[in-house]
């Protein structure tokens, strides 16, 4: 490190060669965005204010559209931006703050579905003990439970980020700050850093989709042993949108870390442009797409 200069700002490149197509590009991220506050704020203002709508499936689905809120606000705007100016420089600093609240936005998200799996399992296989169990003061403190987990451990690693020194480069051919594209940039042993995200992925990501999966295996069990195509289709109504959220999100998640490496790709901008549109996809376009339907009073358990 003595020879090398460090670096204290990186350049992000984001969507290149955008040319003529730059205004529209900016016009639908605009668009985007704008729509995804105002959808995601409707529904917590209806959660909040309806009293048909307060139930524990409704609250769990007005803190994942606050979750919604964060990573939105933690990437468009800046994604904008390098639109505008094709390109942006940002401190290392401001680069490790944005990777913590993303981190913690997905950690958070990751919890959140997993409360709702259980939710609706109690709704459905346990139908008479569901209203003592899933009280809103449980959902509260579950729901408080997500948040700090969510913080705590991005948190972790965001410490360990500010240890590392960059040297080797400042040129990041991303959109936003991901971790896999800085980590390649320093010029010390990153070695911490990957092992703790390696932990967090596994005891947290893998663990609460393996529960999600239990929770709508005997969901579906339990539908299955319904006698009437009435019954069925009521049941599965209640935790449809759920489990299409799960899929959509965990489904883009698995793509997105889960594909192929750099060495597999005969280009290695296709590998780029690959892992850029799937994070867009992922941070941008779900947010907004999300299929939320607030339960109805009737079908609380």
């Amino acid at each position: 490190m003595n020879n090398k200069t460090k670096i204290n700002e990186f350049l992000l490149l984001g969507f290149q060669n955008l040319h003529h197509h730059r205004i529209f590009i900016l016009l639908l991220l605009i668009l985007i965005y704008t729509s995804t506050i105002i959808g995601n704020l409707m529904i917590l203002i209806l959660v909040s204010n309806r009293q048909s709508l307060r139930n524990p499936m409704n609250f769990f689905l007005g803190q994942l559209s606050l979750c919604d809120i964060l990573i939105s606000t933690n990437v468009a705007p800046n994604m904008i931006h390098i639109v505008v100016h094709n390109g942006s420089r940002v401190f290392v600093r401001g680069c490790a703050v944005q990777l913590f609240f993303f981190g913690a936005s997905a950690l958070i998200e990751c919890c959140l579905l997993t409360m709702m799996s259980y939710d609706r399992y109690l709704a459905i296989c346990k139908p008479l003990h569901y209203l003592s169990i899933m009280t809103m003061r449980f959902a509260y403190y579950l729901a408080v439970w997500c948040w700090v987990i969510g913080f705590s451990l991005s948190l972790i690693i965001h410490i360990s980020i500010l240890e590392l020194h960059f040297c080797d480069g400042y040129i990041i051919d991303h959109f936003f700050c991901d971790l896999a594209p800085l980590l390649d940039l320093s010029c010390i042993d990153t070695t911490k850093v990957r092992i703790e995200v390696s932990v967090v992925t596994t005891l947290l990501g893998l663990v609460q989709f393996f529960l999600i999966l239990t929770s709508y295996s005997y969901i579906l069990k339990s539908i299955l042993h319904i006698p009437s195509s009435f019954g069925r289709q009521k049941a599965f109504s209640t935790c449809s949108s759920h489990l299409i959220v799960v899929l959509v999100y965990y489904g883009s998640l698995i793509i997105l870390y889960l594909s192929p490496t750099k060495g597999n790709y005969l280009n290695q901008g296709n590998y780029l442009n690959f892992n850029k549109m799937l994070s867009f996809f992922n941070t941008v376009v779900i947010p907004l797409f999300k299929p939320y339907r607030l339960q109805p009073a009737e079908q609380r358990n």
